[in-house]
């Protein structure tokens, strides 16, 4: 059993940054992989980033590739995005996200652990 509790999320203007951060709890959180997904309204959930656990080849889907950067301390356990460059397409609720395996429930959907969501609004 894993625990995802998002934060960090807020308002931000066009062309800005921001970094939201999850916090995973539980025996086995340091060895999943750890990702984020958003959800725009009216959208459905759209997969981000995911990250291994030590750390390196993270993917990311194309639509954030070069502004978004998925990153782990796993001493803490905790997982961050840091979205630059934000524009209003961007404003969603983000999910962090865990899951044991890769690359099958991040591509074609079944992913474990979800956190409850941080809003994050972009103002144009």
């Amino acid at each position: 059993q894993v625990q995802l509790v998002e934060s960090g999320g807020g308002l931000v203007q066009t062309g800005g940054s921001l970094r939201v951060s999850c916090a995973a709890s539980g025996s086995a959180a340091s060895r999943y992989f750890l990702g984020w997904f958003r959800q725009a309204p009216g959208k459905e959930r759209e997969f981000l980033a995911v990250i291994g656990w030590s750390g390196g080849s993270p993917y990311y889907t194309d639509s954030v590739k070069g502004r978004f950067i998925i990153s782990r301390d796993n001493a803490k356990n905790t997982v961050f995005l840091q979205m630059n460059r934000l524009k209003p397409e961007d404003t969603a609720v983000y999910y962090c996200a865990a899951d044991p395996k890769y690359p099958s429930p991040w591509v074609f959907g079944g992913v474990n652990y979800w956190g409850k969501g941080t809003l994050v609004t972009v103002s144009s």
